[in-house]
């Protein structure tokens, strides 16, 4: 018979979980963030649910389970990989008249886990004689339900998102809810612009973009843009490449906004600094080559007036640097880097337009990237990356050669 659904608020009521290793993994969490007070019941668990311990955000009995350990629960959960010990759990929970669920058999078990998840106040489950296949229905309401919708409680509001480096696909799953339901999206050059193609007709796409030594709306004209829409009652998303926060101006805008009397939300975004390097396959910290990571704005060069960078701390640390805004003062950059210390072999590599189908990396050193940035053509957006972190790259890449292994590509991975 099919199953009645319904909703179970766990907030304070004790769920027995019998059983520390994958599957109480996956399933605690969740009940936790329903308010559960979760009581496990294990000789050993999984790393995961021992910080859970640690942090006594549950309670570890560090035990095998016994009769009597039902009593008093709402909920257990029996999760061993024993089947006699899940049948006794079960057995035990029937008698006490307590719902229970068996990670190892479907259908001996009172109550079913749906493939669940969330998309605003909107909570969806899905039940399926096939896990798989549950997923894959979840997933397709999950994404209609992310679709433009009303929501009153963000009339008037703005929201800040972060859009990640490029690639659509890296946005956040807040992000692209919000974005889903914005009247007004005030978008910034840099950000995931294919995703305002989903956006239903009536919303209103404001282009913010600052073209360099082009074209470029001011950020007064951007502030007063996300003020006056959200004071019409609407909800207003400022779509930003990266994150909002790191070089992005993100926060006068929160100022300007709040200082207006008006909510702001402010969702984080993958920085292009850290995902960038990462999609060329460039780790920026390596264990035994650097510990430290340093993110520098190169909007203008070495020894102007308006720079706030040390460079010759900078030359003198031996950890990577991530080079923002880099490409056109690169010259200058590198020797400015080699006459405070950098040695003229440093490796650098450079990565235009990352994470994007147009992804392209050159390698080269500190000494010879500028002439090689001019020859090979390369313009922003770019990240540029100093230091030995660049070589282990090339190691992977070497293997990955010799090995045919799996590759890494913005987004995607091939064999």
């Amino acid at each position: 018979m099919h199953p009645y659904l319904m909703g179970l608020r766990l907030a304070g009521r004790r769920v027995l979980v019998v059983g520390g290793g994958a599957v109480a993994a996956r399933r605690v969490p969740a009940m936790l963030a329903a308010g559960a007070a979760i009581e496990l019941v294990s000789p050993q668990v999984s790393a995961a649910l021992e910080d859970l311990a640690s942090a006594r955000k549950i309670h570890w009995t560090r035990r095998p389970y016994q009769p009597g350990d039902c009593k008093a629960a709402w909920l257990v959960c029996a999760c061993t990989d024993d089947r006699a010990v899940n049948q006794a759990v079960a057995q035990e929970a029937e008698a006490e008249r307590i719902w229970y669920v068996r990670a190892d058999d479907r259908q001996e078990s009172a109550a079913w886990t749906p493939a669940q998840g969330a998309a605003g106040d909107i909570r969806i489950g899905v039940l399926t004689g096939d896990p798989r296949r549950s997923a894959a229905v979840r997933d397709a309401l999950l994404k209609s339900a992310g679709s433009r919708t009303e929501v009153p409680q963000n009339k008037g509001t703005v929201a800040i998102v972060g859009g990640g480096p490029g690639d659509p696909g890296l946005i956040t799953v807040r992000g692209r809810e919000l974005l889903g339901q914005a009247d007004v999206v005030v978008a910034d050059r840099l950000a995931p612009r294919s995703l305002l193609d989903e956006l239903a007709e009536d919303v209103e796409i404001v282009d913010a973009a600052k073209i360099p030594y082009g074209r470029a709306m001011t950020q007064e004209h951007i502030n007063a843009t996300l003020i006056s829409r959200a004071r019409q009652g609407k909800f207003v998303v400022r779509l930003k490449g990266g994150d909002p926060f790191l070089f992005g101006r993100g926060a006068e805008e929160v100022l300007a906004c709040v200082q207006a009397g008006l909510p702001v939300i402010v969702v984080p975004g993958v920085t292009s600094a850290v995902g960038v390097p990462t999609a060329a396959g460039i780790p920026v910290t390596h264990r035994g080559i650097t510990q430290d990571l340093h993110v520098v704005s190169a909007h203008v060069p070495p020894g102007d007036e308006r720079s706030t960078v040390n460079w010759a701390a900078l030359a003198a640390s031996q950890g990577t640097l991530v080079l923002l805004m880099a490409v056109e003062r690169i010259g200058p950059i590198a020797g400015t880097l080699i006459r405070n210390g950098r040695a003229p072999g440093t490796p650098v590599s450079v990565i235009a337009d990352g994470t994007l189908p147009s992804q392209r990396t050159i390698s080269s050193t500190l000494e010879n990237v500028a002439g090689l940035v001019i020859s090979e053509g390369i313009r922003p957006p770019a990240i540029v990356v100093v230091g030995e972190v660049v070589s282990v790259a090339a190691r992977i890449a070497e293997i990955t050669e010799l090995t045919r292994g799996v590759t890494v590509t913005p987004g995607r991975q091939t064999g």
